[in-house]
């Protein structure tokens, strides 16, 4: 069974953007020793025309497919780019769309559990990246195996929660930790189940 990672950064009060999702705030801190480590660990999770930009020309790591909602993917549309994640296959959950703008990106207006579940079952030595945002994260919380979470040094006080669900304690094992000298602390956490 594959895992469906959320590989998310947010503020140390665990807001992954304000109220309206914005998170460029946290973006200075994507630079220097930080960013390096990311990029090579998790090259994967660089979108196709950043990779280009920053001469990341490495195999998949982690992933080979990807989900994400429609908030998350609005971003790309608005510069432009149809498939944000080209080296990956790209699912976006939406019923705003009647059709995808691009042949790798399908489409998930309906099940998205039981798309998501189909998908952990398929037979593949990677897994699944969950890129946001929080209500996708909400809805998919009990599909979710793994959490890798990049915590900037900066309190929001209010904004978008790293999960849109209601209160119910769910428990994960804390694994690998991380600090680098901008503040950034990378944590990450398995499932208890």
């Amino acid at each position: 069974m594959r895992k469906l990672t959320y590989y998310i950064a947010c503020t140390i009060d665990g807001f992954i953007g304000d109220p309206e999702g914005d998170a460029s705030s946290m973006f200075k801190y994507s630079t220097g020793a930080y960013m390096e480590a990311m990029n090579a660990e998790y090259p994967d999770t660089v979108p196709t025309h950043v990779r280009e930009i920053f001469g990341i020309d490495a195999e998949n790591k982690h992933f080979d497919t990807l989900i994400q909602g429609m908030r998350s993917y609005q971003l790309a549309l608005d510069i432009g780019v149809t498939s944000p994640y080209n080296h990956l296959r790209e699912f976006v959950a939406t019923r705003s769309l009647a059709e995808s703008p691009h042949t790798n990106v399908e489409l998930i207006a309906d099940d998205l559990v039981g798309r998501v579940r189909a998908l952990k079952a398929e037979d593949s030595p990677l897994g699944i990246y969950l890129c946001g945002g929080s209500t996708i994260a909400g809805e998919l919380i009990e599909e979710i195996d793994e959490l890798i979470i990049k915590t900037y040094p900066q309190v929001y006080g209010s904004g978008m929660p790293m999960f849109g669900a209601g209160f119910e304690p769910r428990d994960f094992e804390l694994g690998a930790v991380r600090a680098f000298d901008n503040g950034v602390l990378v944590r990450t956490y398995t499932r208890q189940r």
